[in-house]
C-alpha cells in the first residue's frame, strides 16, 4: 500500500457560531463571468431534469406497467436515493482526484441508465434504473458545488448560488413542458431517450467548458480512512448540521410538490397532461423570483438574517395553503397562488443555507458538498413519498411542505438561542 492511500486526512476546521461565520469577500475569482454560470448551471439543471421531464408521464408507466400512482411515485424516490448515494461517493472522490474525472465518469453512468430505462419492462427495474440515473445526475450536482467553494467564499458564495437558481429554475419551467410536449407524439419511454441525449450534452460542456479547479497539492489523501475521518468531522460540526439540515427540508418541500403535483393537479383538479405541465412549470417563477432578489438582500442583510426570516415566511404561507386547501378557497387558482408565495419563501433559503454551510469547510469541499446534497436528496427521499401515502390531495401536499419548513425553522432558532446562551455564559 502506498504512502499516498495510508495518508491520513487533516481535519475538517472548526467554524464559529452561525451568527459569527465569516463571509468576508476573498473569493479567488471575485466576478463570476455569465459564462461560467451558464455552464455550471447545466450541471445542475441535470438533476431537476432527470426528475421533472417524466412527470407527465407518471399516471401513463402506472397504467402501462399496471402498478398503482403510490408505486410508480417510489420511482422518484429512488432517484433521489440514487442522488443522495452518488454524492456520497463522487464528493470524496473529487477532493482525492480533482473535479473533472468524477463529473464525467457521472455522467455517463446516467447516459447508459437513461437508455436502459427505454426497454424497462417492470416498475421494479425502472426504479432500479432511476437510482443509477440518480447516481449519475449526483457527479454534477456534487462537483458544481465543489466548484463554487474553490473559487469563491464569503458573500460571493451566496450571490453564485443564487444565480445558480436561475440557471436552475429553468429545468422545472422546461422539463415538465418539454416531457409533456413528446408525449404528444410518444409514449413514456421516449422521454428516456431525450434524457440520455440531455446527458450527452451535458458531458460535452464539463469537458470542454469547465476547467480543473483542484490543484494537485490541494488534494486530500485517498483511501477509507480518510474519508471516513472527514465526514466524522463534519457529522461534529453542529452548525454545519444544523444548516444541512434546514436546507434539506427546505429542498424536500419542493420534492414532495414534484412527487404530488401531477397528482394533484391532474386527478383532483382534473387537468391533462399539457396543462399540468405549464402550471407546474409557471410555478418555478417565484423560485427563480426570489433567488434573484436573494442577491439584491445580500448588500443589505446577511445570508443568516435572510434564511431566518424566509423561513418564518414559509412557515406562515405554508399555514395558508393548509387552510386553502382544507376550505376549498378559491378552487384551483387559490391552491396554486397560495402554494406559489410559499415556493418563493423557500428561494430566499436555498441559496443562503448551502452557502453558509460550504463557507465552514473549504478544505474539503468536495466532502461538504457531498453531505450537503446527500442529505438534500436523503431527506428529499424520505418525505416524497409521504404525499401519496397522505392520500395525494391537496391537503396532503400542503401539510407534507409545511411540516418540512417548519422543522427547519425550530432547528435553526434552538441552534441560534444555544449559541446566544453559550457566548452569554463565555462572557460571565
Amino acid at each position: 500500500m502506498s504512502a499516498e492511500n495510508t495518508a491520513v486526512a487533516p481535519p475538517v476546521k472548526a467554524a464559529p457560531p452561525i451568527e459569527a461565520a465569516p463571509l468576508e469577500m476573498s473569493s479567488v475569482d471575485r466576478k463570476p463571468s455569465v459564462g461560467k454560470i451558464l455552464a455550471l448551471g447545466s450541471m445542475t439543471a441535470l438533476g431537476p431534469f432527470t426528475i421533472d421531464m417524466y412527470l407527465p408521464a407518471l399516471p401513463d408507466i402506472g397504467a402501462d406497467l399496471g402498478v398503482s400512482s403510490s408505486t410508480v411515485q417510489l420511482t422518484i424516490t429512488g432517484t433521489l436515493i440514487g442522488l443522495a448515494l452518488g454524492q456520497l461517493l463522487v464528493g470524496p472522490l473529487s477532493d482525492t482526484l480533482g473535479r473533472k474525472k468524477p463529473l464525467l465518469a457521472g455522467i455517463g453512468v446516467h447516459i447508459l441508465a437513461s437508455l436502459l430505462a427505454v426497454f424497462a419492462p417492470s416498475i421494479a427495474l425502472l426504479g432500479i434504473l432511476r437510482v443509477f440515473q440518480g447516481m449519475g445526475a449526483a457527479a454534477a450536482a456534487v462537483v458544481t458545488m465543489a466548484i463554487v467553494r474553490d473559487l469563491y467564499s464569503g458573500n460571493t458564495v451566496a450571490v453564485v448560488m443564487s444565480r445558480l437558481m436561475l440557471v436552475l429554475g429553468v429545468a422545472p419551467i422546461l422539463a415538465p413542458s418539454i416531457g409533456g410536449a413528446l408525449l404528444v407524439a410518444l409514449d413514456w419511454r421516449g422521454i428516456f431517450v431525450v434524457l440520455a441525449l440531455i446527458g450527452v450534452g451535458t458531458a460535452m460542456i464539463g469537458a470542454f467548458g469547465l476547467s480543473e479547479t483542484l490543484p494537485k497539492e490541494k488534494r486530500r489523501p485517498s483511501g477509507l480512512k480518510s474519508v471516513l475521518r472527514t465526514y466524522g468531522s463534519l457529522l461534529g460540526d453542529r452548525t454545519f448540521m444544523v444548516l444541512t439540515l434546514v436546507s434539506s427540508v427546505g429542498m424536500a418541500s419542493l420534492f414532495a410538490y414534484v412527487s404530488g403535483a401531477s397528482f394533484v393537479y391532474q386527478d383532483q383538479y382534473g387537468l391533462n397532461q399539457q396543462e399540468f405541465a405549464l402550471l407546474f412549470s409557471a410555478g418555478a417563477i417565484a423560485l427563480i423570483g426570489a433567488s434573484q432578489v436573494n442577491v439584491r438582500l445580500l448588500d443589505r442583510w446577511t445570508p443568516q438574517q435572510i434564511t431566518k426570516w424566509a423561513l418564518v415566511a414559509a412557515v406562515v404561507s405554508g399555514a395558508v395553503v393548509i387552510a386553502v386547501a382544507v376550505l376549498e378557497l378559491g378552487g384551483l387558482a387559490g391552491f396554486v397562488i397560495a402554494l406559489w408565495v410559499m415556493a418563493g419563501a423557500i428561494g430566499f433559503v436555498l441559496p443562503n443555507a448551502p452557502a453558509l454551510a460550504l463557507a465552514r469547510h473549504g478544505e474539503a469541499a468536495g466532502t461538504a458538498a457531498a453531505m450537503l446534497g446527500a442529505f438534500q436528496f436523503g431527506v428529499g427521499a424520505a418525505i416524497a413519498p409521504a404525499v401519496g401515502l397522505l392520500g395525494n390531495t391537496s391537503t396532503a401536499l400542503a401539510v407534507t411542505m409545511t411540516a418540512c419548513v417548519s422543522l427547519g425553522l425550530v432547528a435553526l432558532l434552538a441552534t441560534t438561542r444555544k449559541s446566544d446562551t453559550t457566548r452569554k455564559s463565555e462572557s460571565v
